[in-house]
Order: C-alpha cells, then sequence, then structure tokens
C-alpha cells in the first residue's frame, strides 16, 4: 500500500464542502482540518504508483476552492497505532 500525505489550502468559505468532496473520492482513506499555513490534511491509499496521479491531480487538485496542494509521500508506516496518535486530539473513543 502506498500512502500520501497531501496538504491542501482551500478558499476559507468552502473548507467545510471540498474536506466533504475530498473525503468521498475513491483513493483518500481520511480528511482532517488542521491549523496553519494549510487547511486540510488529505491521507490518501492506492495500491499502484499510477494510481496517485489519477487521484491527487487528476481528482482531489481539481474539487472547487482548492487553493494549493503540497504533496509528500510516506516511506514506511511503523504501525497503526502511531498513524491514529499522530493524528488524534487525545479524545476518549466513543
Amino acid at each position: 500500500m502506498i500512502t500520501a500525505i497531501v496538504l491542501i489550502k482551500t478558499d476559507v468559505a468552502r473548507i467545510d464542502e471540498v474536506a466533504r468532496e475530498i473525503a468521498a473520492l475513491d483513493g483518500v482513506s481520511e480528511v482532517y482540518s488542521i491549523t496553519g499555513e494549510y487547511d486540510l490534511v488529505a491521507m490518501v491509499r492506492v495500491r499502484e504508483h499510477e494510481r496517485l496521479a489519477e487521484v491527487i491531480p487528476g481528482r482531489i487538485n481539481k474539487v472547487p476552492g482548492i487553493r494549493d496542494t503540497e504533496t509528500h509521500i510516506a516511506f514506511e508506516t511503523y504501525s497503526q497505532h502511531d498513524l491514529e496518535a499522530a493524528f488524534s486530539l487525545g479524545l476518549p473513543e466513543e
């Protein structure tokens, strides 16, 4: 499995709509709203490198309201727990 972390800048008034549209795309496993220079981060997981081009520039970058993206490819996943902890607010799960 190939994992890409896509940092996304959006039109501020469209953050919610952009996040929901990206989350519905095939290949996108999660979308988080974040603080800092970017507004959203999307986790893209695909089986082949060729699919990255289909999902990221082919679909994500075409969502109305996106102003800029920056993509990082993960080299290695150490554990599912580490991945969940990295994006957790520390709140108990319901």
